[in-house]
């Protein structure tokens, strides 16, 4: 369960966007540590609806990516530990598009 109303907002509001595009895993688990992407997406192989009506959205969701939704501006070193963790080789999501949707 997520600690703020707006986390929680953020990741069934993604999760009912995506929904239409693809499988969405909210929130997904990482292998290696106890670790947690609170959105993971995996693309239709054939889109049956028009993507690209989500904008810069479905620009981001025609592959396979992780989404972090944040209820505050993230600084870059909030950024980079966050990156780090999921570069980490024991990780099985190394080569998965990260994006951060910040205020």
């Amino acid at each position: 369960m997520t600690k703020f109303i707006h986390d929680q907002f953020a990741k069934d509001y993604l999760e009912e966007l995506l929904k239409p595009y693809g499988k969405v895993e909210a929130p997904s688990h990482v292998s290696g540590e106890v670790r947690e992407i609170d959105v993971l997406f995996t693309p239709f192989l054939e889109q049956k609806a028009d993507i690209a009506s989500l904008g810069l959205l479905g620009k981001l969701a025609t592959t396979l990516a992780i989404f972090e939704p944040f209820r505050n501006p993230a600084s870059t070193e909030e950024i980079r530990t966050y990156a780090k963790c999921l570069s980490n080789p024991h990780f099985s999501v190394t080569s998965v598009p990260l994006w951060f949707v910040i205020p």
